[in-house]
């Protein structure tokens, strides 16, 4: 297995080295910058990642694609993918690593085994509605279809790389795509905290994300009545 961890930030200095530094203990770290305007990539140069900077914010989806391709064409065969706001603990990144060779793709759970403290009411409900929605379009067992923090074996990430979405939309439509490839998908658990961190989800991901599953309710349709 040849490991590497992928970052996408987009102004997270405050968090951005440490998140590095501890991920560095288990893999090399490349962290997509997305567009910053602050010292995020700075911060994770001197933290020893190498960076790949944006000109302009793409999207998260975008950033995560730019990491795949950049990890591939390197020679890396296996891919965690963390976000940069200190949410997640990047010694957990073993968790998920050691169930990737059962599974194709892992998914970090924050709920597979106690709910975390503190999670806000608004992240608890949207998890809970797109986590049954992703359980019915595509059969997973799923417990936290949002979580962005995720392994993903070499075939796998071949895939997702042509998934057009660039925003928040692209890691659900990693699950769609992964189910017409049956592709196999695990969950590991994985600790979770919350503070002040800022979300970046705009309107129009919003938008996009409510578009995203009218598509594929029609999707679904159009395979039913060809049944």
């Amino acid at each position: 297995m040849k490991l590497i961890t992928i970052i996408p930030a987009y102004n997270e200095e405050v968090a951005i080295k440490n998140v590095v530094e501890t991920a560095l203990a288990y893999s090399d770290v490349l962290v997509v910058d997305d567009g910053s305007t602050d010292r995020t990539s700075q911060l994770a140069k001197e933290a020893g990642a190498e960076v790949f900077k944006h000109p302009q914010n793409e999207g998260k989806g975008a950033a995560i694609k730019t990491g795949l391709k950049t990890g591939l064409e390197h020679g890396y065969n296996t891919f965690v993918v963390l976000d940069g706001d200190g949410q997640h603990d990047p010694n957990d990144i073993p968790s998920l690593t050691s169930a990737i060779n059962g599974a194709e793709v892992v998914i970090g759970s924050r709920f597979k085994k106690n709910l975390p403290e503190n999670i806000p009411i608004q992240r608890k409900l949207s998890n809970a509605i797109t986590t049954k929605f992703m359980r019915y379009v595509t059969g997973y067992t799923l417990t936290d279809s949002q979580c962005g923090f995720r392994a993903i074996s070499n075939d796998a990430a071949k895939l997702f790389l042509d998934i057009k979405y660039d925003d928040y939309v692209y890691e659900s439509e990693m699950f769609y795509v992964a189910s017409k490839n049956n592709i196999t998908i695990e969950e590991a658990s994985i600790s979770c905290k919350y503070g002040d961190e800022k979300s970046y989800v705009t309107w129009r991901s919003v938008l996009n994300y409510i578009f995203f599953i009218l598509m594929i309710l029609l999707r679904k349709l159009k395979e039913s009545i060809k049944l």
